[in-house]
């Protein structure tokens, strides 16, 4: 027994541990955002760029960087198609950065900017040292950006109809954070959600867009279809054959129909119709000679990190990571289990969308997301004797070497000012031309197409508590066209709430559009894009909502935004550094410069005609070219140069 003063000593002690485990703090600051991916970290270097003197970045956990690092997504999707050939997008603001980081690390480290010699891509980086990048990135900012880990978003402080703060919980600790502006960049949209700001989720009713992939009637069966989450899984040399462990529920039934090495088996257990089947072999000794895209399509190279054995580099570096269809979690209906354990933490739970539910209740999701994608890699290596070979790397630091998030593809959307709808950027065309809606508010330039990877879960025999696969629908699938387009500033702003603005994938977007935005280089460029306006309000004292209905504080965004290297008119070659990329965004963006119709190229250096130069003087509302009419023809980047120059004094 305790005498009195011990006693007393032990509750004075036990106190004060409780105190400081159940910390709670209170931080000001000008911008916060909140989440950690690359839509965040972009968002925070451009505000702190631009002069925004208090930065705070909540992150919910540790790593920074988003697809390219916390998800394990380290095969960059950049394709477009130029002139009847396959050809990456072009890169620009702090994407290219990145890029150009990524490219010199692989140079140090590999002798080649690009050693992945993968289907997906050129750009590839190993998700450690993307991390490292991202870090050093927020670094060089943190005189102004202070970066807080850890810490989920719990609720959101309004003042009437503007937000003013967000808190955040850390186990028993309280994080209370007030700021003149919020950015929601967290991969759900929590803070959009918890602050009562409109937001959507899964498809949209056609009678709402009239999109030609909508469906007619939103019911029980597609509520809740979203573009799925995957546990990508990051593999490295082995420098033997070995067979990793059966994962918890493992069902090789699950993934005959991932090569064809077994789709005759798959066939022959009488799926449903339209049950995705991927007729490719899980491994094939390549090295994508013509350049991504180029067959033949595998497993093994779908992804690759380092090739290795092509390369001249010891075996033990070769990498390769797995996000293949069949290892795909859709989100529209739960296993018999993983429904049983949402239902145990709150009744209704398992009808909820995704989005809806709370962090601890998606971590049921993610912990069976993660042995469904776990036991896609034990069935390779009991096929294949390359797959054997491989094995989890350790570069994440986790239990269980699995990527500290799931790829995350589509959250909840924001009810912006301005939706983007399908019709806006779809197109019959193979080849990308202009987007039938090119806002003149637009604040990046993308392109990719719609691509849903499958969306709905079927069971075998109708049964939820036997094995599952997945299916493509008729009209969410990955084979539907677009147009190169302009994101708009006012798919950035709520429709009601003031204090607050979307980044990442929770901006003004139709589901169906969402699967066209949604790669690394654009989320970047999102989050660089919601920084600028942020910044243009802190500046001047005014709402987001402000800026957007002022055309000259629209102006302002933009002409920031090309200064900082982002393309907004999506021409092909326009080089970011060259002193004519902001005349020739900026007058095209505004009618000014007429793109042609049939080429997606500005041809810099092409010699204007004389109905060229006279249709941009009488659009500029100029009499004569500043200067007077030269003697020498102008090329179209000295144009666009002297009209700009003459109409932005």
């Amino acid at each position: 027994m305790l005498t009195a003063m011990p006693r007393l000593l032990h509750f004075l002690i036990t106190g004060f541990v409780l105190a400081g485990a159940c910390r709670a703090e209170t931080i000001s600051t000008d911008l916060l955002i909140v989440g950690g991916n690359e839509s965040a970290c972009a968002a925070a270097v451009q505000a702190a760029r631009l002069g925004v003197q208090r930065v705070l970045l909540v992150n919910d956990i540790d790593w920074l960087g988003g697809q390219f690092s916390a998800e394990g997504v380290g095969v960059v999707d950049e394709w477009t198609a130029v002139d009847g050939k396959r050809t990456d997008f072009p890169r620009s603001g702090l994407f290219r950065e990145v890029a150009q980081r990524i490219e010199a690390v692989n140079q140090r480290k590999y002798g080649t900017p690009s050693p992945g010699n993968s289907f997906c891509g050129r750009l590839t980086i190993e998700p450690a040292e993307a991390e490292h990048i991202f870090e050093d990135l927020l670094a060089a900012e943190s005189r102004h950006v202070r970066i807080e880990r850890g810490w989920e978003p719990t609720s959101v402080l309004r003042d009437g109809n503007r937000v003013t703060g967000v808190i955040f919980t850390r186990g028993p600790e309280r994080l209370e954070v007030s700021a003149r502006l919020t950015i929601d960049a967290s991969d759900w949209g929590d803070v959009i959600r918890l602050s009562g700001a409109a937001w959507n989720a899964g498809p949209d009713a056609k009678a709402r867009f009239d999109e030609p992939s909508a469906p007619e009637v939103i019911d029980e069966s597609n509520r809740r279809e979203m573009n799925p989450l995957t546990y990508c899984v990051t593999l490295r040399d082995a420098g033997q054959e070995s067979l990793s462990p059966e994962p918890a529920g493992y069902d090789v039934r699950r993934y005959y129909g991932s090569t064809n090495a077994t789709a005759k088996q798959f066939q022959a257990l009488g799926w449903p119709k339209g049950t995705l089947m991927v007729n490719v072999p899980a491994f094939a000794d390549t090295t994508h000679a013509a350049g991504p895209y180029s067959p033949p399509v595998n497993v093994y190279t779908h992804r690759r990190l380092v090739d290795a054995r092509h390369s001249g580099l010891a075996p033990v570096m070769e990498k390769t990571f797995l996000n293949w269809p069949t290892q795909d979690y859709p989100l529209d209906r739960w296993p018999q289990a993983v429904a049983a354990a949402l239902e145990a933490t709150e009744a209704g739970a398992a009808q909820e969308n995704i989005v809806a539910l709370t962090p601890a209740q998606r971590r049921i999701v993610f912990d069976d997301a993660k042995q469904h994608a776990l036991g896609f890699f034990h069935y390779l290596q009991t096929i294949s004797p390359e797959f054997r070979r491989l094995e989890l790397t350790d570069e994440y630091g986790t239990a269980d070497h699995l990527p500290p998030k799931p790829y995350v593809r589509e959250g909840l959307r924001l009810e912006a000012l301005t939706i983007l709808r399908e019709q806006d950027i779809r197109t019959t065309h193979d080849e990308p031309h202009w987007a039938k809606l090119m806002p003149e508010d637009g604040v990046f330039g993308f392109q990719f197409n719609i691509d849903f990877h499958p969306t709905r879960r079927v069971f075998l025999h109708d049964d939820p508590a036997g094995p599952w696969a997945t299916i493509h629908t008729a009209t969410r699938n990955w084979s539907t066209h677009t147009d190169r387009a302009m994101f708009p500033l006012r798919g950035l702003i709520p429709i009601e709430r003031n204090g607050l603005l979307g980044a990442s994938k929770n901006i003004g977007v139709s589901s169906v559009v969402q699967s066209a935005l949604r790669l690394h280089g654009q989320m970047m460029l999102c989050g660089q894009a919601s920084a600028t306006v942020a910044w243009e309000a802190l500046r001047v004292g005014i709402q987001p909502r402000a800026v957007a209905k002022d055309p000259k504080r629209v102006m302002v965004v933009q002409r920031a935004l090309v200064k900082s290297g982002v393309l907004i008119w999506p021409f092909h070659d326009l080089d970011p550094a060259a002193d004519y990329f902001e005349a020739v965004n900026l007058l095209a963006v505004h009618g000014i410069l007429l793109p042609d119709a049939d080429s997606v190229r500005f041809q810099p250096d092409k010699i204007a005609t004389p109905e060229e130069i006279a249709g941009v003087l009488s659009r500029a509302k100029l009499s004569a070219l500043p200067g007077g009419n030269p003697a020498q023809p102008l090329t179209r980047a000295q144009l666009a140069k002297a009209v700009w120059t003459a109409i932005s004094r």
